[in-house]
């Protein structure tokens, strides 16, 4: 997993009116929820929102006036207007517990289904796991080299260690399916095969 790191000031006050004079100052609310303590602070948005408008996930060492801490993000508040980051809630790290994470799903391989002329349909941008925070990868990666027209790999069969997907493991996660022109060349790419 890739790690960030963040220093937060802590609030005094918690309240819309003090969360909204933050928001006017540049800095988005936060809260830690973990070892039965909850910890209000901010950060500011700046250095937020690089990591929210991020394709990966992170493992965010957090450092709260002084007190340092491992956390991933647990819920982000968004404005449905503008995208503008309103509250992040973090949730802090156990090396002993297991989190759930949505983890990146990264395709590697050129599919010889596409290469006939197929069309790779990847439904899953994401997929949920379960693990402890020493096993979680930066992604789920999968190999679509050997993928052809009408094929697909599912949840079960990506093999990931020390992680449980929570996603149905019938769930496609991607296939090529069938293109226009593709018909004449995935015959021949058969043929060839035999």
């Amino acid at each position: 997993m890739k790690v960030a790191q963040l220093s937060g000031s802590p609030r005094a006050n918690v309240g819309k009116k003090d969360a909204k004079a933050l928001r006017d100052s540049g800095q988005v609310p936060c809260v830690l929820y973990g070892q039965g303590t909850q910890t209000h602070f901010s950060l500011p948005d700046i250095k937020v929102e690089k990591l929210v408008f991020n394709p990966d996930v992170f493992k965010i060492e957090l450092d709260i006036d002084g007190k340092k801490t491992d956390a991933i993000i647990q819920e982000i508040q968004q404005n449905p207007i503008t995208d503008r980051v309103m509250h992040i809630d973090f949730l802090e790290l156990d090396a002993k517990k297991s989190v759930k994470v949505a983890l990146p799903v990264r395709l590697t391989g050129a599919s010889r289904g596409v290469l006939a002329g197929g069309r790779l349909m990847q439904v899953f941008r994401r997929l949920r796991v379960v693990g402890l925070p020493a096993d979680l990868p930066e992604a789920i990666v999968i190999d679509i080299t050997k993928l052809r027209i009408g094929q697909s790999i599912r949840v079960k069969d990506l093999e990931n260690d020390g992680l449980s997907i929570s996603e149905a493991k019938n769930a496609v996660v991607v296939s090529v399916k069938m293109a226009r022109g593709a018909s004449k060349a995935a015959e021949a790419d058969d043929d060839d095969d035999e």
